[in-house]
């Protein structure tokens, strides 16, 4: 089986902002990236499930994430299925091929996906207990380093096993809240109609914006300071979509049209080939 070909399709299907640039990575890092991306959708996909209950959701990413931290040099066939009997019929396919996902990267940066993804798993089981409650900034900014800030760090983790490309780590975890922030505000609608709510109270869609601004500088810095190379081709396309949302957001827009989206990247990839 092309494991490598079956992720790149899963991650097309799965997400509009990062197919393009993973699939443009090169061997190796592609791999790693991708292991890294479709391990964290499927627990993201776990802790959004409209049907399951909160109860379940914890029970569930915590089975993920003890299974992960008993990785050796991979995981037996049916190490995370025992996990998932009786889920079977309900949980995505991204989800249920966790184990693929976990194996797929190069042998000398795995087990750090599966650290990665382990604890994230577990701070999403945390914040499903509570239902999500936000009550204030600092809870927020524990929310967005648990399922993004922590991204930001694996990313600078991985540019620096892949060719020693080095990063500031405070900039890094700007750059996960930030895209994690815009995600925050362009959701809002559909998460308050499932009961959860991720603004700190008293807050408002300005003081969400300046917020996602706030951080959104410090994913400019950290993509700007990269060297060229494949480390800057990635972050420079979620980053650009992420400052485009947020600027149709406060124009009024639902969220930038798949046309938008597409004369963004062309225009990043034009500028790209220009520059080598």
């Amino acid at each position: 089986m092309d494991l490598r070909g079956d992720a790149l399709q899963i991650l097309k299907e799965t997400s509009r902002t990062f197919y393009i640039p993973i699939s443009i990575l090169p061997s190796g890092l592609q791999e790693g990236v991708a292991s890294a991306y479709l391990c964290m959708r499927a627990i993201d996909e776990i802790e959004d499930h409209p049907q399951l209950d909160n109860a379940t959701k914890a029970h569930l990413l915590r089975n993920i994430s003890q299974t992960l931290q008993a990785g050796v040099d991979g995981f037996p066939v049916d190490a995370f299925s025992v996990g998932f009997k009786g889920y079977e019929n309900s949980l995505a396919e991204v989800s249920l091929r966790v184990r693929e996902w976990s194996i797929l990267a190069p042998e000398s940066i795995a087990p750090r996906i599966w650290d990665a993804t382990a604890a994230m798993a577990d701070r999403m089981a945390f914040w499903a207990e509570r239902n999500w409650k936000i009550e204030t900034e600092s809870d927020l900014d524990r929310y967005t380093f648990g399922v993004a800030g922590a991204v930001g760090l694996l990313l600078s983790d991985l540019w620096s096993w892949y060719d020693g490309t080095e990063t500031n780590r405070t900039q890094a975890i700007g750059f996960g809240r930030g895209l994690q922030a815009v995600n925050i505000l362009r959701n809002n609608t559909e998460d308050l109609t499932r009961g959860v709510d991720f603004f700190p109270e008293g807050w408002n869609h300005d003081h969400l914006q300046k917020y996602a601004r706030r951080n959104l500088a410090l994913a400019d810095s950290y993509t700007n300071s990269l060297p060229p190379g494949p480390a800057l081709q990635f972050c420079q396309i979620p980053l650009a979509l992420a400052h485009g949302t947020l600027d149709a957001l406060a124009n009024g827009k639902e969220k930038l049209s798949r046309s938008d989206v597409y004369a963004l990247i062309e225009n990043l990839m034009d500028v790209n080939v220009k520059a080598g």
